[in-house]
Parts: structure tokens; sequence; C-alpha cells
């Protein structure tokens, strides 16, 4: 089979964080080839699109917060670029985050969590049961507290997977539908081969694989931090009158749930957390319990149809922040990792992978989650 030449980037992945990262590169001048038999099939668009560094910060990674809250702001921006080379949509909707706690001891999680917020300066706003449910009449009586996160928005996943798909394409990227492996030449990466056995020759090569990266064929042992799939169940209802106005997360008595409201009538609830290797199958306890503690909180939700229940297997690292810039393996760049954090990551991890692909150097916001962090594998 004939090879492909004077490829600068070869990328292996066309989930949100591969085609991004394309288009970025492709956009500052780079020729660019990337490879997935099915872009968009894993954990893209089985998301909730949540775009939450707020609600979703954590003792001990304040670390990932701050690039957190960097992607959360360069969203708008990123979301008018995209919409400027496709006109298609993203669902992109800054209406806030509302947290509620369900009872005495929920109250008190969410109470520490605010108190954790005023510590970073980060802003959320306590609200009384009376007031969460003013803000969203159809939430249960039984709502005791409410923390109110006005700058965590939301993006509909699967439209901006597909945005980014046409921007990709209309700014010169070669998708090619197909598994592939990596070439390995004289100790460095040197493309990828497709299953039909061409060969993408290219300067570099970057592995935005999802919970796939550590498994790619041809990826020598200790190359790449170990990348764990975390499965993710997660529900689709459809609302003939909408029940939310904006995203809820919910404490129920100790588990969380949260329910995404889209535009267009969806309601998205997820989601379930276990570690089952790559085992995607849909379980009646997971349903279940997302189901449970949805009603708990909206009980309005049992008269919807029930449209679509998936799993999501979310890519963790060794400590579920994600690997960015080069690996041990010279010419091969790691974009995966992203665990909980993908979609919300999705525009910065493309601006910091293309700096490093256009001008050489990783940007000093990304440094912290060199893969080399972990030191030398085998």
């Amino acid at each position: 089979m004939s090879a492909v030449h004077g490829c600068d980037c070869a990328v292996l992945g066309g989930g949100l964080i591969g085609l991004a990262i394309a288009w970025r590169a492709a956009l500052g001048g780079l020729s660019v080839h990337l490879a997935d038999p099915e872009p968009g099939v894993g954990a893209s668009t089985a998301a909730a699109g949540m775009l939450a560094p707020v609600t979703e910060a954590h003792y001990g990674e304040e670390r990932l917060l701050e690039l957190n809250l960097r992607s959360a702001r360069r969203y708008p921006s990123f979301i008018d670029e995209l919409g400027r080379s496709t006109e298609l949509p993203t669902g992109y909707d800054a209406r806030g985050t509302l947290a509620v706690a369900f009872d005495r001891d929920d109250r008190a999680v969410l109470a520490e969590t605010a108190a954790y917020h005023r510590k970073l300066d980060l802003e959320s706003t306590p609200l009384t049961g009376r007031e969460a449910r003013a803000l969203e009449p159809m939430l249960a009586p039984g709502v005791q507290a409410g923390l109110l996160v006005e700058r965590d928005h939301q993006v509909d996943n699967r439209l901006l997977h597909a945005a980014l798909l046409a921007a990709a394409t209309y700014a010169g990227v070669t998708i090619h539908h197909s598994a592939a492996a990596l070439i390995v030449e004289d100790g460095r990466a040197r493309g990828l081969r497709l299953e039909s056995g061409e060969a993408l020759t290219a300067d570099h090569v970057v592995l935005a694989a999802g919970c796939w990266s550590s498994d790619i064929p041809g990826l020598p042992p200790g190359a790449l931090p170990r990348v764990r799939p975390v499965r993710g169940q997660i529900l689709r209802l459809a609302m003939t009158t909408p029940l939310l106005t904006r995203t809820v997360r919910a404490m129920v008595r100790g588990s969380y749930v949260y329910l995404v409201p889209r535009a267009h009538g969806e309601l998205v609830i997820g989601a379930t957390a276990d570690e089952l290797g790559f085992d995607t199958s849909v379980t009646s306890g997971g349903v279940y319990e997302l189901l449970r503690d949805a009603h708990e909180v909206v009980p309005g939700i049992t008269e919807l149809p029930l449209v679509e229940s998936r799993t999501g297997l979310r890519p963790g690292s060794p400590d579920n922040a994600p690997l960015l810039g080069r690996t041990v393996l010279p010419g091969l760049i790691a974009a995966t990792g992203h665990y909980r954090n993908g979609v919300l990551l999705t525009p910065i991890t493309a601006d910091a992978i293309a700096e490093l692909l256009i001008d050489g150097e990783l940007p000093a916001y990304a440094a912290p989650f060199s893969p080399e962090r972990f030191g030398g594998l085998s």
C-alpha cells in the first residue's frame, strides 16, 4: 500500500479532544491526518456536557482546578470560533448550575463545599431549600438547601462533536475511518499504520484515544502511564415540557446524581462510576439507582419517556489528571487521561497541544500535567 508522506502530525482518536487538537493544529498551518474507526462513538458522545470546574472542585486537586477554570474561561471564544468556522450549533448554555442537598447530612456536605469555595475565592451562592425551589419550581419539597454556581455552564457534547468534525474537515484535516497501530522506528514514533496497511508517516503522533490510549498496538511498554477505563452509566429522557432551566447536581442521602436539561427537550441523568475494565454493559441496578435518586430531586421525571441508556468509559490516569505533552517515547505526544473533565478541558487541551506542535513548547499552564511527571515507567 502507498504511504502518506509530508504529514506534520498524525492524531489517533476522533473524540472531542482529538478533533479539537487536529482542528487547531491545521489552523496553525500544519498538515494533519486523524485516524479513528468511529469518531465520537466513545466517551465524547456518552457524556452529559457539564462545564463545571467549581462544582467539580475536589480537595487536593487545586492544580487541576486551575486548568479547569482556565478552560472554562476559554469556552465562549472557543465556541464563537467554532461557530464562525461551521455555522453549526453546539448547545452552549451559560445559565449556571444549581447544586442541591436532600437531607441533613447532604446539607452538611453542601455547606462544607461552600466553605471550600470561599477558601479558594470561587464564586457560589448558598441558598435555602425555598430559594432553590424558587429558581427551579419542579424540585421536590424535600430539597433542604442549594448552592448556585453561575459560572458552571454546559454544552451539548454531541452537537459539539459534530461541529468539531466539520471544523477539522473544513480546515483540511484528513479523516481516516480506521483503527491504527503506532509505527516506531529507531526508538521514535514515526506515524500510524492503518488497518488497510497504509502508513501515515508523521513528524509527531498525538495519542488522544481516551481509555484505549495505553492499549494501542505498537506502543512500547512504559511509553505512556497506564490509562484505565472508568465506566459511567447515563440516561436520556424526553421532556415534552421543560422540568428544569439549568443543570442540577444533587446529593441524595450521600449519593450524587445530576440532571442536565437540553434546549431541544432532552434530559440527561447521570452518572454511575465503577471500574470493571472495558465492560460497557448497562445494568438494571445502575438504571434503577439513577432514576431513584433523580426522582427524589425532581419527582416529575417518572412521567418522561426513557429514550436512551448507555455507558461511557472515562479515561482515568494514575492521579486522575490529564496527560498532556511529550511522552518518554520521542515523537509521541499524549492528550488523554482527562477522566471526568474531558468535555470541559477540550479547548485548553487543544490550545496547549497545538502550541506544542507548532512552536515546540508546551505552555506553562499545561506543564504540570506532562506524562513524564510519573518518572520512568516499565
